[in-house]
């Protein structure tokens, strides 16, 4: 027997966010984007970051003429960090976040994250991982009791679902037609 429907892949991609110290006010209002844009915030943790912790976490900027004010910015105050989980979560949270200069970001993606909340090229209020290897690195970094595991994708995502997810949620909404109650929440 032919299934009416190919079974759907649902590979899950995390990615982290950072609210920078200069908009931890607008944490709610921000948080509140992210999840009506169709993320899953998957972990969140407020902190403070020393100088030398945010030279490490920007180890990549090392040598360019706006390390030290990064460093200097990212350490003057709370931020806070969060692992985001969506498909494609790192190019959909890019998007979401605008171009790296604010001031660009309202010219060209008026209604961007940054271009809403960020001030200049250095204060652009977040920060999103740039690629899958620096969104685990980050993540490790910002959560570092986190257990990353591979995602499956392809053929193991089709597997873990059919003996994992499906055989749970056939179970519950059998149960729930059977029943049929009055709020089925």
């Amino acid at each position: 027997m032919q299934p009416l429907m190919p079974e759907p892949l649902i590979p899950v991609e995390k990615t982290l966010a950072l609210i920078k110290p200069d908009v931890t006010g607008k944490e709610e209002e921000i948080e509140d984007i992210i999840l009506r844009s169709g993320f899953l915030i998957v972990q969140k943790r407020k902190l403070r970051l020393s100088p030398e912790q945010c030279s490490n976490f920007y180890a990549d900027q090392y040598g360019k003429m706006f390390f030290p004010n990064l460093t200097a910015h990212m350490s003057s105050g709370p931020l806070t960090a969060m692992v985001l989980a969506k498909h494609n979560a790192i190019s959909y949270w890019k998007e979401l976040l605008g171009p790296s200069n604010s001031i660009k970001a309202r010219e060209t993606h008026p209604d961007s994250l940054r271009a809403i909340y960020g001030t200049d090229d250095l204060r652009n209020a977040l920060h999103g991982s740039h690629n899958l290897s620096s969104a685990e690195r980050e993540i490790r970094f910002m959560f570092p009791e986190a257990i990353i595991e591979p995602i499956p994708t392809g053929q193991a995502a089709v597997d873990y679902l059919n003996l994992y997810v499906n055989p749970t949620l056939l179970a519950g909404l059998t149960a729930l037609c059977k029943e049929k109650p009055a709020d089925p929440m």
